[in-house]
């Protein structure tokens, strides 16, 4: 290592938030570091001696700035590290002392308490005080928990209760250590070795916490019982050392990933547009997510490589930024211009100018293809405000026309039932009535409005030919019949769909019989 790597590696280890676990790590490193000045030292007094052999100056070398560095950081951890013993060991031995109180007063329950009833409720009281006490001292806690462990047997077998109670207990404790071994079976089934690790750490504290069985059984449930706990032990240090080599596979599969993503962001210089970039982000995305499916490595070097990685995809994100950040420029005026169409759209779309509008509203869509996209984060935006505005006036207008052609189906229907009236007319004798008849047919087939296209002629046809049937059938003569078939003409030709042009004919014919008379 040089100078800094020193100082780095020691940062790193006193930074860990489980201080008390990295302790051997940095006395590791403390002895490796000394070695380290030990060695570089004599090499400098060795160059210096040579120096003054020849004659020549030498400047020896400095390590107070590196040793002052090092052990300021060094005593700044051991004295934290110093504290969180201490406390450590503080609520050990207050712990010892409550688990010693506790001892005390199962002893007076054992020698004293002659009512089941109060000794057993006094034990439980203890019992459960006893399970709520942290950990003590290593080097005590063997010998607590087996004078624990014996006043219990002690208790539980030489109080004076009843036999019957007794009995029954040592069953019962006897079928719950029955019911952790089968646990400890049932464990032996599972996948995942932290579960079995939790549980099998769980099974082993309440075996301890179950009271004694018949001394008969005691033995083989003993015997069976550590058969099983060695088992799942040795099947736990089986997976770790599986492990060992399973993480160093997985260290060679992430740098395989590493070097696929270096070449990729080496070839990135040649991206020159957007598509080339989506492309790459998809190879650099599925990079990071193969990562993630591999699983750990060995911890220094799985980080290692991690920051690589992390470092690779940052310089590509970056890259990546900055090409956009040309092109954005030309999103944004695009974007400007699509938002004065559809400052253009939205003022025409409550227009009822049907044809004019229409025909205004179908240029400004050509105009906004023409202009192209307007990037990704607000093509979409936009191109929903200027649909919006046209989808409201061409649903307005279908709308519109819809129901001007209900309007006309009304009509028509309006328009049959008066031709089925004419048609079944009967002419009065009367002529002034029968007269009077006919025009309000008339009157009423013109008031009916117009009817669809397609119908316009039909229904015409019809409607002329009842109405000049009726017309034959009066008795008129000369200048009076004259006159009435031409009022009646005339009505008859304002009934027609070309009604306009049907007139004007009729005018212009009788302007030519009027120059033809002068």
């Amino acid at each position: 290592m040089v100078q800094n790597e020193w100082i780095e590696a020691l940062k790193k280890l006193a930074e860990n938030e489980d201080t008390l676990t990295v302790g051997k790590e940095i006395s590791d490193l403390k002895i490796k570091f000394e070695d380290y000045l030990i060695d570089e030292e004599r090499k400098d007094q060795i160059a210096q001696l040579e120096a003054e052999e020849k004659g020549e100056n030498y400047d020896p070398k400095d390590f107070k700035a590196l040793k002052e560095n090092f052990y300021t950081i060094y005593n700044l951890y051991r004295e934290q590290r110093q504290q969180l013993i201490q406390e450590k060991k503080n609520k050990e031995a207050a712990n010892l002392q409550e688990k010693k109180r506790l001892i005390e007063r199962l002893k007076e329950l054992i020698s004293s308490e002659e009512n089941i009833g109060a000794a057993y409720n006094n034990y439980k009281e203890i019992h459960e005080a006893w399970k709520k006490v942290g950990d003590i001292a290593r080097d005590k806690r063997d010998e607590i928990q087996s004078e624990y462990s014996r006043l219990l047997e002690e208790f539980f077998y030489n109080m004076k209760i009843y036999r019957e109670l007794k009995e029954h207990d040592l069953k019962r404790n006897f079928q719950l250590k029955m019911d952790i071994i089968q646990q400890l079976q049932d464990l032996a089934k599972l996948d995942s070795i932290k579960e079995i690790e939790s549980g099998l750490k769980h099974l082993q504290n309440e075996w301890e916490e179950i009271g004694p069985v018949m001394n008969e059984e005691w033995e083989a449930l003993k015997e069976k019982y550590w058969n099983q706990v060695k088992s799942l032990y040795d099947r736990i240090r089986q997976f770790y050392n599986d492990r060992k080599t399973i993480l160093l596979e997985n260290l060679e599969r992430k740098k395989e990933l590493l070097l696929e993503a270096e070449k990729l962001i080496s070839e990135t210089a040649e991206n020159t547009s957007a598509q080339l970039w989506d492309k790459a982000t998809e190879q650099i995305l599925s990079i990071q997510e193969k990562w993630k499916t591999i699983g750990y490595g060995p911890k220094k070097e799985n980080e290692e490589v991690w920051q690589k990685l992390r470092v690779l995809s940052d310089e590509f994100f970056e890259k990546k930024k900055a090409f956009y950040a040309v092109i954005q420029d030309k999103y944004a005026g695009i974007a400007a211009k699509k938002k004065e169409i559809i400052e253009k759209a939205n003022a025409l779309k409550d227009s009822t100018d049907w044809k004019d509008t229409a025909t205004k509203l179908v240029q400004l869509q050509k105009d906004w293809k023409k202009l192209g996209f307007a990037g990704q984060k607000l093509e979409q935006r936009l191109w929903s405000e200027f649909r919006g505005a046209c989808d409201a006036f061409f649903n307005a207008r279908q709308k519109h026309f819809e129901d001007q052609d209900k309007q006309l189906e009304t009509n028509l229907i309006a328009k049959q039932a008066i031709i089925q009236n004419i048609e079944s007319y009967t002419l009065s004798d009367d002529k002034k009535t029968a007269l009077n008849d006919l025009r309000e047919f008339t009157n009423t087939f013109n008031a009916a409005g117009k009817v669809p296209m397609k119908d316009r002629d039909t229904i015409y046809s019809a409607y002329k030919a009842a109405i000049d049937k009726h017309y034959q059938q009066l008795k008129l003569e000369g200048d009076e019949k004259d006159k009435i078939m031409f009022e009646a003409k005339i009505q008859t030709m304002s009934s027609s769909p070309e009604s306009g042009r049907l007139l004007s004919k009729e005018r212009a014919a009788l302007r030519q019989q009027i120059e033809t008379l002068k």
